[in-house]
């Protein structure tokens, strides 16, 4: 029978079918950071268990890390515990680690395909709801809670459900200004933050394939934001350039192995797919967001909405006065504190290109802080290698140093209460930035246009 792309990994990795319908599913890749497992670790040690195949784990220290003077101790308490037990960890069960100071260091969605860890076919998890990004690459990835955490440690398996198949095709091209980002914004906007619950989205269509593989990894990373199980690409030409030579990657002939498996790794023709999407990319314009989930979005030359049904009534009026909007308002001319470019969705050598080509020659407006925080250290010396990092320094924007950082506040940066953020990452909801604060999200080029103008502009008006 035709099967779907979903179909044709999961199946492959099943080590038995249960009586209750679910699957033991083998796992290909475990990627761990300081914050979700150290609970699993105390449960393997509490259990008297030895970790199945610690060479299928890679950790990484993101979340607590801070991006300022990465050489000294860790100033926050709880931070520097869990990543000194991380570090501790990783010795005793003999665990790859990419810590504080290793050139491998960074989010732990941005090192594993920059690295070839992240290959298509496979599955992979991390406790991390934005293990989804690496679907990017034609593979199963989704994020796990500490328990499964543990599960995998000393099984290299999980017990799963079958997820639901949905498919989103976007079709065309893409208008100048328009970016991966407003595109998977577009669609949380029409589908909403659960639209897609219990499914496996497959992202297809002509808009899709001509995204660059750092593009594909910003759709698939948001994908939880509309209530998704994961979400995944199809592999081609643009996957198997991106991955080779990579430090991880296939080499000699188990290359040549490994892409003729890749290329059989799409949805037949008469795949059946249990709910579908189609969109037209013409009618994508750049987009921000207004309120405290992602489903908010709105273009950026567009009005909050004036209507919403009356079930959702006090909770939007909620969002809205939280962030300090009015129904029916435009965003345009809206001033802004803070801008972030950063985190697991847009830190990548592509998003720094973009907006150093945008502000070169130009300087950010006095009253904003504009802070790039780098997705890996790979990404912040390939920054140096081709002076991005210079062209920020000279219009005012601040270059830090690798981890997730003002993503979601569980380290030294923080957006101070009351102060609006055009923000590069992934939720907007109250207080992931910091208590009180305000998070707009948008793609790179707008949060660098918006840092330029010091307000929410239409930034059509402002392309070459």
């Amino acid at each position: 029978m035709p099967r779907t792309l979903v179909d044709k990994i999961w199946d492959a990795h099943v080590v038995r079918s249960i009586a209750s319908g679910q699957d033991v599913v083998y796992i290909d890749r475990h990627l761990i950071h300081e914050v979700t497992s150290p609970q699993a670790f105390d449960e393997i040690a509490a259990r008297g268990l030895e970790l199945f195949r610690p060479n299928q784990i890679i950790a990484t220290a993101d979340h607590n890390v801070p991006t300022l003077n990465q050489h000294l101790p860790i100033a926050e308490p709880l931070s520097r515990s869990q990543v000194d037990k991380l570090t501790e960890n990783c010795q005793k069960y003999g665990i790859e680690l990419y810590g504080l100071g290793h050139q491998r260091q960074g989010i732990v969605h941005v090192i594993g395909p920059e690295l070839g860890l992240t290959q298509p076919g496979l599955t992979m998890v991390c406790g991390d709801s934005h293990t989804s990004t690496h679907g990017a690459f034609g593979a199963i990835a989704f994020g796990i809670g500490t328990s499964q955490v543990a599960q995998v440690m000393a099984s290299q398996c999980l017990l799963l459900t079958r997820p639901k198949r949905m498919r989103v095709a976007v079709e065309g091209d893409l208008r100048p200004g328009v970016t991966a980002k407003d595109l998977i914004l577009y669609i949380i906007a029409q589908l909403g933050t659960g639209g897609a619950t219990g499914y496996f989205v497959e992202y297809a269509g002509s808009a899709v394939r001509s995204l660059s593989m750092e593009g594909r990894m910003t759709v698939c990373n948001m994908s939880i934001e509309m209530g998704a199980r994961g979400g995944l690409i199809a592999p081609d030409a643009t996957t198997f350039a991106y991955v080779e030579g990579r430090p991880f990657a296939p080499k000699g002939q188990a290359w040549n192995n490994a892409v003729a498996y890749w290329e059989t790794l799409y949805s037949d023709e008469d795949a059946v797919f249990d709910a579908e999407f189609v969109y037209d990319a013409a009618d994508i314009t750049p987009m921000i967001t207004y309120g405290t989930n992602p489903g908010m979005g709105i273009p950026l030359t567009g009005n909050v909405p004036s209507q919403v049904p009356d079930a959702e009534a006090e909770s939007f009026d909620k969002s809205l006065k939280y962030m300090g909007f009015e129904r029916g308002e435009s965003l345009l001319g809206k001033q802004i504190d803070y801008v972030f470019i950063g985190s697991c969705t847009n830190s990548r050598i592509e998003d720094l290109r973009t907006v150093a080509a945008y502000v070169q020659g130009k300087h950010k407006a006095g009253h904003v802080e504009a802070i790039i925080v780098p997705g890996s250290k790979q990404v912040e010396q390939q920054a140096i290698a081709e002076g991005i990092d210079k062209i920020l320094a000279e219009a005012g924007f601040e270059l830090r140093e690798p981890g997730c950082s003002a993503c979601l506040a569980m380290n030294e940066d923080k957006i101070p209460a009351g102060k609006y953020c055009v923000a590069t990452s992934n939720r907007n909801f109250e207080g992931r930035q910091g208590p009180g604060s305000r998070t707009l999200l948008a793609s790179p080029l707008v949060a660098a246009i918006t840092a330029v103008q010091g307000r929410i502009v239409d930034i059509t008006q402002y392309l070459n």
